[in-house]
């Protein structure tokens, strides 16, 4: 979301990233070298949590399926389908750093569907937000507002 915007909305202690199935090994690889300790979770071929310096990057795993749509690469629900056009997303920017990001239409299917889809999660102060945070955005012609919540200047 904040790649899609071009700035941090909020502080994060943890970070949501898609990767390819197939990059999962390099992707390990380079973080460990660079400090960060895998954790626990998910079963590898879904999902690698990583954590350095109490924040945590998790990279949900997804692969192509045989319909071209972006897929869950692995786990117990491999082969379900993600949202309709989630790599469809603009190369999104902070800074000098650019990234790409699912479309934000996606970003937000997945914010408020994931307590549908995992039975047992709250729905989120900060989910909400951040719907509100790129509904605006996508308003105003895909420029963010240039305020972060509660009305603070950036």
């Amino acid at each position: 979301m904040d790649f899609f915007l071009g700035s941090p909305t909020r502080d994060h202690t943890d970070l949501d990233w898609f990767a390819r199935k197939r990059d999962a090994a390099p992707l390990t690889d380079e973080l460990l070298r660079s400090g960060w300790e895998h954790l626990p979770g998910p079963p590898a071929d879904q999902q690698r949590d990583f954590e350095r310096q109490g924040e945590e990057s998790s990279f949900a795993l997804l692969e192509e399926g045989g319909s071209g749509h972006a897929v869950v690469a692995g786990g117990p629900w491999a082969g379900e389908r993600w949202p309709d056009g989630m790599l469809e997303g603009p190369l999104g920017r902070i800074g000098p750093t650019a990234c790409p990001v699912i479309s934000p239409a996606v970003q937000m299917e997945i914010k408020r569907m994931t307590p549908v889809w995992i039975p047992g999660r709250p729905r989120r102060a900060k989910d909400a937000e951040d719907i509100r945070v790129l509904e605006t955005a996508l308003r105003d012609g895909g420029r963010p507002d240039r305020e972060r919540p509660g009305g603070t200047p950036r």
